[in-house]
């Protein structure tokens, strides 16, 4: 049977990022994004109803989020669900459902907490985003094409 695994958020943080490493070195941060939604209510009046959700972020846009966003900027993330279960220390059993940020998109202006470009993503896997931008070379000069036997462009309508 085939499945499918893929979540695409957009909301905003509602804490600050904090950038921690595995003892391996590999960077990690928890974020909590709040989603908001407009559903009626039982008497028909349309209301706004938030859900939390906790974000895990790994490698490069780890620390892109930890250091381009704060409480209350706008992102949108895809990532895919995960299930993490664990017991407590007095046997109870504990099951949490979370999302593993794939990738993740600054969204607004400079002032609301992103600006999409490079450092955000674009939407492509981390490692195809850094290779492109670390060895971006500076753009090649446009050539326009010589204008055709009359010299000029008279053949333009306008």
């Amino acid at each position: 049977m085939a499945s499918y695994n893929r979540v695409i958020l957009l909301g905003n943080l509602t804490r600050d990022p904090e950038l921690r490493y595995t003892p391996s070195g590999t960077p990690v941060t928890d974020i909590g994004l709040a989603v908001n939604d407009r559903v009626k209510n039982s008497s028909g009046e349309w209301v706004e109803e938030a859900t939390f959700v906790d974000v895990t972020l790994w490698g490069r846009t780890a620390e892109v989020a930890s250091e381009y966003l704060s409480k209350g900027s706008p992102v949108l993330i895809e990532g895919r669900l995960k299930l993490d279960s664990w017991q407590t220390n007095d046997g109870q059993k504990r099951s949490k459902l979370k999302v593993v940020g794939l990738s993740m998109q600054m969204v607004g202006g400079r002032g609301g907490g992103g600006g999409g470009g490079a450092a955000a993503g674009g939407g492509r896997p981390a490692a195809q985003r850094d290779s492109e931008y670390s060895q971006a070379e500076p753009p090649q000069a446009y050539d326009a094409p010589a204008p055709g036997p009359s010299g000029g462009d008279d053949d333009i309508p306008f």
